[in-house]
């Protein structure tokens, strides 16, 4: 692949506060970009329209997250680099968004599961240190409630309708939930974020979480989520899988085939 031998790159963060928004920034971009995939393949149109703008939602979100990282750090030309031009390795985001979209219960499921996740996480950040954190945070919050009403309302209907799909929701949940324990997991820098101030713990909030993703399970058909030993991790420290491999493959090609390019 050909690249301007002037091209300026992404540099990795070395503040934790934007280390930790960057791992934000990540999340909405991979799955935002992974969940673009079903433009034009969705079961119907209604819901091709419905998963396309869960998409933009998400992409939205992270496009303001990464402007914003570049007025507390300069770690980047503009936010089209720092997004779409990083090495695999210095992607952030938890693995669990970059899952491929295997059937429809697998795409609902795993939105499910993020969302939930994601509300409880920026409802942390209302109250940040950083102004403009928060009143990112309090707009992506009108749009996750969406989300989580469209996911779960499929959830629901596949998991107690037919046998067939009650089969593929349970099978969506037993390679799924293997990763959701990464979602609250406790490091440095979520450690760091609480001290400055930037956010509250959310991840104090995983057992109540638990108790409220499985009593929705339970509405869907009697679904137990699977035990797992040990749940999968490394993604917030750039140990991701060929999954997001092919995601960054289709993300990246234009903007490392032509730098310059913006949103």
């Amino acid at each position: 692949m050909n690249i301007a031998e002037n091209y300026i790159g992404a540099t990795t963060p070395s503040s934790p506060k934007t280390a930790y928004m960057l791992r934000l920034a990540d999340n909405a971009l991979i799955l935002g970009q992974r969940l673009s995939e079903m433009c034009g393949h969705a079961p119907e149109m209604e819901l091709d329209l419905a998963l396309t703008n869960i998409s933009l939602d998400l992409i939205g979100q992270a496009k303001l997250l990464f402007e914003h990282i570049l007025t507390l750090e300069d770690l980047a030309p503009n936010a089209d680099v720092l997004a779409l031009t990083r090495p695999q390795d210095q992607y952030t985001n938890l693995l669990l968004v970059a899952q491929p979209n295997v059937d429809f219960a697998h795409i609902v499921l795993r939105q499910y599961l993020f969302s939930t996740m994601q509300k409880i996480q920026y409802e942390a950040l209302l109250g940040s240190s950083d102004k403009t954190l928060a009143a990112i945070a309090e707009k992506s919050l009108k749009e996750i409630a969406y989300h989580i009403r469209f996911a779960k309302s499929w959830v629901l209907r596949l998991g107690d309708g037919t046998p067939e799909s009650s089969e593929r929701m349970a099978d969506a949940l037993d390679c799924l939930w293997r990763f959701t324990g990464e979602m609250f997991e406790r490091d440095n820098i979520i450690e760091q974020a609480e001290v400055s101030g930037l956010s509250t713990d959310f991840t104090s909030s995983y057992e109540d979480w638990q108790m409220e993703v499985k009593d929705g399970l339970a509405e869907a058909g009697g679904l137990v989520a699977p035990e797992v030993g040990q749940m999968i991790m490394g993604g917030h420290k750039g140990q991701h899988d060929e999954h997001l491999g092919h995601i960054l493959s289709d993300m990246q090609f234009m903007q490392l085939r032509h730098p310059g390019l913006q949103w």
